[in-house]
C-alpha cells in the first residue's frame, strides 16, 4: 500500500538553530499514528512543515503520492490535509455553523470534486456539529462555549474540510479525565469513518489507547517509530522523558 503521507529527510532551521534534522515519516491510509516528544522536541515544527505554515529547507513532503513542498497551507488543505490547533482559533463573530461553512466553501468546493451549496451546506454543518454534540448550539457564538466545546468545534472545523488526513494537535490539553475520553472517542470514531489521523498529545494513556503506531521526536530527530508498547520501553525514549 502506498503511503498517504511521506516525509523524507526533512530539515528545518531557525537561524543557527536546527529544529528538525533528517526526519523520516510515513503514514498509511486509515492509520492512527501517535506523535510524542518532550516540549521543544520539534513536534509543532514538523506539523507546520507538513501543513505548509512553515517551509522546510531540506527534504520533502509528499501527500497522496504528490510532492507538496511548494504549496501553500490552503492549497494543502484543498488536497485533503487538515489540522486542528492546540489553541482553538474560531471566527469569534460567526456562529458555530458559519464557522463550518468557511472550510466547506473554500476547501471542499474549491477542490472541484463535488459542490455543496444552499441547503446542503446547512445540513452538512448540522451533521458535523451533531458528530461533536454541538448541533443544539449551531447558531450560538464561540464565546458561549466551554473549553471542551471549543475543542470539539476546532475538530469539527477541521473535519468540515473533508480531509483524508487529520492532524490533531494536543486536542486534549487541559481537559478532565472524562473530557479526554470524550475527545479520544471522537477521534477514534472519525478514524472509523475513513479519516487517517495523526494525534500529537502529552497524555500518555490517551496516546496508548489511540495509537496503532507511535513515533517519537527528541531534539528535532525521530528516535523511535513502531508498536506503541515497544516504543515506550525503548531505552532512548525512557531517557528522553525521565532522564538518565
Amino acid at each position: 500500500m502506498s503511503a498517504l503521507l511521506h516525509v523524507q529527510s526533512l530539515g528545518k532551521r531557525f537561524g543557527g538553530f536546527t529544529a528538525l534534522q533528517d526526519v523520516e515519516l510515513e503514514v498509511q491510509p486509515g492509520e492512527r499514528l501517535g506523535l510524542i516528544g518532550p516540549n521543544g522536541s520539534g513536534k509543532s515544527t514538523l506539523v507546520n512543515c507538513i501543513c505548509g505554515t512553515l517551509r522546510n529547507e531540506m527534504g520533502s513532503v509528499s501527500f497522496g503520492g504528490t510532492a507538496i513542498d511548494g504549496l501553500t497551507a490552503h492549497q494543502r488543505t484543498r488536497l485533503g490535509l487538515a489540522r486542528s490547533f492546540q489553541l482553538p482559533r474560531p471566527f469569534g463573530s460567526l456562529t458555530l455553523a458559519e464557522n463550518l461553512r468557511i472550510p466547506i466553501l473554500f476547501a471542499v468546493n474549491a477542490r472541484g470534486e463535488r459542490t455543496v451549496s444552499g441547503a446542503a451546506i446547512e445540513a452538512r454543518c448540522l451533521e458535523l456539529l451533531g458528530q461533536v454534540n454541538l448541533a443544539d448550539k449551531a447558531h450560538r457564538l464561540p464565546r458561549d462555549l466551554t473549553q471542551i466545546e471549543m475543542r470539539k468545534l476546532e475538530l469539527a472545523r477541521a473535519m468540515a474540510a473533508d480531509p483524508k488526513l487529520l492532524i490533531a494537535d494536543e486536542s486534549m490539553a487541559g481537559l478532565s479525565h472524562a473530557e479526554v475520553d470524550e475527545i479520544l472517542a471522537l477521534l477514534i470514531r472519525l478514524n472509523g469513518q475513513g479519516v487517517t489521523v495523526i494525534m500529537i498529545e502529552h497524555i500518555m494513556r490517551a496516546v496508548m489507547a489511540f495509537s496503532q503506531r507511535l513515533a517519537v521526536l527528541v531534539a528535532g530527530r525521530k528516535i523511535a517509530d513502531g508498536d506503541p508498547k515497544e516504543v515506550v520501553r525503548n531505552a532512548e525514549v525512557v531517557r528522553a522523558y525521565l532522564g538518565e
